[in-house]
């Protein structure tokens, strides 16, 4: 069955979310080369970037439903940047989830970039790009009408057990989960999914030993190109290097 684009519902600053001809209940989500920083206020566009997040964000996606349990929003894939999603209403809520100090809970905390935790700090972020995402808690939340309590209850249980998921993934390839962030979404029908992606776009991740930075703080910090940083991902995960 083939599934054509319909209009554009939105743009984020690295996907595109548009409707499918026919059908109320599914989107398609397509990822662009466009890299930012600091909620748009640097960009840039990276060969093979689109390729990279599009299959590497399957492929931890499908992973973390196999292992966890957690139902996401994927359907199909189409093609090399295009997913075949539920269409769900995003939570307004983004779940950070920290194994290590660094970004902004260093620069917040006055925490020294790098520092162990002893146990995985989970923090919610409004989700407004025009407010540069401000940190929240379960108050505001609740007060404004972001989430329900039991949806945040969920949150936390499913972050937890997405964070270990990702951690074991990333250890086997001798790469640190430093920090992450996700996204979920309500169906019509009440379910809560996991939605929008998994990527190193937000995801910070260090070879471990060296420290080496393999994230889009590549990007941020005019470390080196991202475009062979996320290759480079890409062929650790799959064995391969990315095709032409």
């Amino acid at each position: 069955m083939s599934f054509e684009r319909g209009e554009l519902i939105r743009e984020g600053k690295s996907k595109q979310v548009f409707g499918v001809a026919g059908s109320d209940d599914k989107v398609i989500l397509h990822y662009k080369d466009d890299a930012t920083a600091f909620n748009g206020k640097k960009f840039g566009v990276v060969e093979d970037k689109a390729r990279v997040n599009a299959a590497i964000s399957w492929h931890l996606m499908q992973y973390v439903a196999k292992e966890t349990g957690i139902r996401t929003h994927l359907i199909e894939r189409l093609s090399d940047t295009d997913q075949l999603c539920e269409k769900v209403d995003i939570i307004m809520v983004e779940v950070v989830v920290r194994n290590i100090v660094a970004g902004s809970c260093a620069r917040r905390f006055g925490r020294e970039e790098g520092e162990v935790l002893p146990f995985p700090m989970i923090e919610w972020f409004y989700k407004s790009d025009p407010l540069d995402d401000p940190p929240m808690s379960d108050v505001h939340a609740l007060t404004f009408g972001w989430a329900e309590q039991h949806e945040l209850e969920y949150l936390r249980f499913a972050a937890a057990k997405v964070n270990k998921a990702l951690c074991d993934f990333w250890d086997a390839l001798g790469v640190d989960l430093v920090d992450f962030k996700i996204e979920f979404g309500r169906t019509p029908d009440g379910r809560i999914l996991l939605a929008d992606e998994i990527s190193p776009d937000g995801c910070r991740l260090w070879e471990k030993g060296t420290r080496r930075k393999l994230d889009k703080d590549v990007f941020r910090r005019d470390l080196g190109d991202l475009g062979d940083t996320y290759r480079e991902l890409y062929t650790r995960i799959f064995g391969n290097e990315l095709g032409a």
